[in-house]
């Protein structure tokens, strides 16, 4: 693929190529992204093109996937709505998006916990139905915990030995607890598989929409309960599992070991972010180390 680099006059550029109806509205680089970069354009519309992802599976998985799901989802998702090929241009895959409004949450706080408990418990509701024949595997997100044990241990082993201290051994045990949960065995549901901060955006103080589904797939919902801890302020973990209501004990206990293996990923990429790591996220260290206190000290019941 092209390592052209990539600027607003390329992006306008490929427009004026391929979409030139588009090309005249407003352009500006969107801070974040990881896999891919993102560019506003105008008020109602994005660019999502690629910079991390070397393979044009997850976008194209966003293009056929999401205009089916998005209108029953009761959460604005973005919705690719023009498809940008590669070019002599630029050998980047790339898309026209609508556009989420809101801030990150990497980059924001929930203030109505009780409320955005309820608003992510309806949200995953409403994803998590059986999805169909001809949805996509993971090979890695929807594994059972104890497959991806190698994962959780390359996180902590790789760990500065002051980011999580002590708790170490408290993290280990939950992770034992989920790898020695029982597997999900009912039909496979649909899963966004990347809930993170950098992947839902906030508004008045709540969930405002949900972004970034390169990584969905069918499988096993504990993939995306592990949000719960993930995303919800402190004492809200337990209002959001009696509104989602559909998780029996064992999928609890998975997610909550995934939603370590998560936070610690998170801790991870802000260390790998402050030494100057290619995309990296120096603010999401405090934001995986607030969800990891949560994962140790927070009881459903």
């Amino acid at each position: 693929m092209s390592t052209t680099e990539i600027t607003a006059d390329l992006v306008r550029a490929l427009l004026r190529d391929q979409h030139p109806d588009l090309a005249g509205l407003p352009l500006r680089e969107v801070d974040g992204g990881w896999g891919n970069q993102m560019w506003r354009l105008g008020d109602e519309l994005a660019v999502r093109i690629q910079r991390m992802d070397t393979e044009p599976d997850h976008q194209l998985k966003e293009r056929r996937w999401l205009p089916l799901l998005a209108p029953r989802l009761p959460l604005p998702v973005p919705v690719p709505v023009r498809d940008g090929a590669p070019s002599a241009r630029s050998g980047k895959l790339w898309t026209v998006m609508t556009w989420v409004p809101g801030e990150p949450l990497d980059r924001a706080s929930i203030t109505r916990g009780e409320h955005a408990a309820d608003t992510l418990a309806a949200f995953l509701r409403a994803l998590h139905v059986h999805a169909p024949a001809d949805a996509p595997a993971s090979a890695d997100r929807g594994a059972h915990p104890r497959d991806c044990t190698a994962g959780f241990e390359h996180f902590l082993g790789s760990l500065d030995t002051d980011a999580i201290g002590p708790a170490a051994g408290d993290v280990r045990a939950v992770w034992d607890d989920a790898v020695a949960a029982p597997a999900w065995e009912r039909p496979p549901v649909w899963v966004h598989g990347d809930l993170h901060p950098a992947n839902v955006v906030v508004a008045d103080g709540t969930l405002a929409g949900v972004v970034d589904f390169g990584d969905l797939f069918a499988g096993d919902p504990a993939w995306d309960l592990a949000a719960a801890w993930l995303l919800l302020p402190s004492r809200a973990t337990a209002r959001f599992f009696d509104a989602y209501a559909q998780a029996d004990e064992a999928t609890i206990r998975r997610a909550r070991g995934l939603a370590a293996l998560k936070s610690l990923f998170l801790v991870l990429m802000g260390q790998n972010g402050d030494r100057g790591l290619p995309g990296g996220k120096p603010a999401w260290g405090p934001a995986g180390r607030a969800a990891l206190a949560r994962v140790l000290h927070e009881r459903l019941r």
